[in-house]
């Protein structure tokens, strides 16, 4: 089992911010970003790639709840989602990264 799939069960502390049947919002311990949540599929998926067509809702859930976790944090006014995932990451779990929080005159990089 993955360190994710881990946290989704609640065998692995986070600091949860959301969580249901299908997935987990908790913050990175390593934030890149003021406020840095990850959002993670309940079901191991590596990657994009290992998307279905029946994943299709649940891809959608976690960009809409990262939408309404953006507000909830004061950043709605911007900020980056970033999809990782596959064997070249950390962890091979397919994740949403929720980055915001920079004051106005900071600098943030383009992706």
């Amino acid at each position: 089992m993955c360190i994710f799939c881990d946290i989704a069960v609640g065998k692995q502390k986070a600091e949860i911010m959301f969580q249901d049947q299908d997935m987990v919002a908790f913050s990175d311990i390593n934030p890149k970003a003021p406020v840095h949540i990850l959002f993670v599929p309940k079901k191991h998926l590596e990657s994009l790639q290992a998307l279905g067509e029946g994943d299709i809702a649940l891809i959608g859930k976690l960009v809409w709840k990262a939408k309404e976790l953006a507000r909830d944090q004061g950043i709605s006014d911007g900020y980056k989602l970033i999809f990782n995932g596959g064997q070249l990451q950390r962890v091979s779990h397919l994740h949403l990264h929720l980055l915001g929080g920079w004051k106005a005159e900071e600098k943030v990089s383009e992706v």
